[in-house]
């Protein structure tokens, strides 16, 4: 009899179990704010300031999502060339554009991931002058909480490196709180 029950609950667990709630053919749009560390090899110090944007995610399977986003970072309020033997490498502010994959890993409401992406870099303002596009690449790590199966909300910290031939910016920081709407579940 026991053995029975045993087996009928067994059986009836994996039946009437709640499907996971992974993240394959889901899509995600939301915003991001928070701040940015910008370097230049010519410079003492970062530059510190803000950053905004926003992204998109699409789950190509429950473990890997294709991710896609764009923002605008504040890294310096006044660089102005004063001096005529400034390098002009010290941009105000800096635009990127950025595709890739990411590896989630689904534990109920709270969704940890990280990601690997390439994109565009345009630095602009300051001591450049027009517009400096440069490709590069960004490593992200991030940790989503979902607030229910149409909203969520996380942090994300992303690493940026710019390709450039003398490695005049070595690197370049966002940590970005995140607020997204999530459909196609």
């Amino acid at each position: 009899m026991r053995h029975g029950l045993a087996l009928a609950l067994a059986v009836a667990s994996f039946v009437l179990a709640a499907p996971a709630s992974a993240v394959e053919r889901e899509h995600a749009l939301g915003v991001d704010a928070g701040g940015a560390i910008f370097m230049v090899n010519d410079k003492s110090s970062p530059d510190i300031g803000g950053s905004a944007g926003v992204h998109y995610t699409y789950g190509l399977t429950d473990a890997f999502n294709l991710v896609a986003d764009a923002g605008w970072s504040l890294v310096a309020l006044n660089e102005t060339l004063t001096d005529p033997t400034t390098p002009r490498t010290r941009p105000t502010n800096v635009t990127n554009v950025d595709v890739g994959l990411a590896y989630v890993l689904d534990v109920l409401q709270w969704v940890p991931w990280g990601a690997l992406e390439i994109g565009g870099y345009a630095l602009q303002g300051g001591t450049i002058e027009g517009v400096k596009a440069l490709p590069g690449a960004a490593i992200a790590v991030g940790l989503d909480y979902r607030l229910n199966r149409s909203w969520a909300i996380g942090v994300t910290a992303r690493e940026h490196l710019l390709f450039t031939e003398m490695s005049t910016y070595p690197s370049f920081l966002q940590g970005l709180f995140r607020f997204q709407y999530v459909w196609g579940w």
